[in-house]
């Protein structure tokens, strides 16, 4: 309840040693068909002996989640909802509490608004140090039908992401809400989508295992613990870490995975595949699907899981190429490509 108390047409808040003001207990919380609130049952609590009257709205969610954030920061102080040592911490030098904030364009006029409201409130009021809230804004796009229209019940096209589970697995549903387009993108849901990076995450089991006909699966004897002589799948596996790397950082999810992929390529058509530079492979990947990257890590004796190590460094020596393309032009017409070393 607001703790607020009204007498003679004029309001006033309770002492703070009444605080925090609980709501009464009430037998029926069924609504009552008029606009007075829920509280107005308690007739007992509303009305005080000095003949006052407690106001009976209530406060809503939005009291809580527009500052939890701050309150995450320091969340066992009695004395404060945030110190000045937490703040600082978690602050520093930035512009805001919270590094980013993702949510859809209806967040924009809703939980966007009213966090930064009160944000600035707090502020004002001296309780803390930046006028706002979030450092960085990212709206993510609406996933849409196959039809190209919002989902919706009454028009029959919305996806069941437990179906898409049990037919494809949790990786490829994940995987594929990555590789649409554009996180900021609107974009219609397609099946033949999730089908093709089902077909991608087999092909990366299918660099590690072998499957005879009585179903035993083994490891690929193109997997092998030796050093990569192989330069040129060297370059493209620092470049895949190197550009998810990246990508990750600017959320072009949909473009890290297409690197994975170039790579996978790679690995499929190498005569050897060497299991450092695979594993370094699966940690890159591990954050995308990580069912399959942790199993085929635990079965090439991975003792310790893909996302508790830390991320893969890329060799800036192992990124430069060795030969470069040559277009050959006779009369400004296109005659050859030739790749050359350098």
């Amino acid at each position: 309840p607001f703790p607020i108390i009204w007498k003679d047409g004029h309001h006033h808040a309770i002492a703070e040693s009444d605080l925090p003001l609980l709501a009464p207990p009430l037998d029926d919380y069924k609504p009552s068909g008029t606009p007075d609130p829920l509280l107005s049952k308690a007739t007992e609590w509303i009305t005080l002996p000095d003949g006052s009257i407690r106001e009976t709205n209530t406060m809503p969610q939005w009291a809580g989640s527009c500052w939890y954030y701050l309150r995450y920061c320091d969340p066992t102080n009695t004395g404060r909802f945030i110190s000045n040592e937490a703040e600082d911490y978690w602050t520093s030098d930035k512009p805001g509490m919270v590094d980013l904030y993702v949510g859809g364009t209806e967040h924009a006029v809703l939980h966007l608004l009213y966090a930064r409201f009160w944000h600035k409130v707090l502020f004002d009021l001296g309780h803390v140090k930046t006028p706002e809230p979030f450092q960085r804004l990212v709206n993510q796009g609406l996933i849409l039908g196959e039809d190209g229209q919002k989902m919706s019940k009454s028009r029959g096209n919305v996806v069941n992401p437990d179906d898409v589970v049990s037919e494809y697995g949790a990786d490829a549903l994940r995987l594929y809400e990555m590789f649409m387009g554009p996180l900021e993108q609107v974009k219609p849901w397609q099946m033949k989508g999730v089908e093709g990076v089902s077909r991608f995450l087999a092909r990366v089991w299918r660099v590690a295992f072998e499957e005879n006909e009585s179903g035993e699966i083994k490891t690929s004897p193109k997997i092998q613990d030796v050093p990569c002589e192989d330069k040129e799948l060297l370059r493209v596996v620092h470049e895949t870490i190197k550009k998810v790397g990246e990508d990750i950082e600017k959320l072009s999810f949909n473009t890290a995975i297409s690197q994975m992929m170039i790579c996978t390529n790679a690995f499929t058509q190498a005569e050897v595949v060497p299991l450092k530079e695979f594993t370094q492979f699966l940690a890159v990947l591990d954050p995308f699907a990580p069912h399959l990257a942790e199993e085929i890590n635990s079965r090439l004796g991975g003792t310790t899981m893909l996302s508790e190590t830390a991320w893969p460094a890329y060799d800036e020596a192992a990124l430069v190429r060795n030969e470069i393309e040559l277009v050959v032009q006779v009369n400004g017409k296109l005659r050859d490509r030739l790749m050359v070393s350098k």
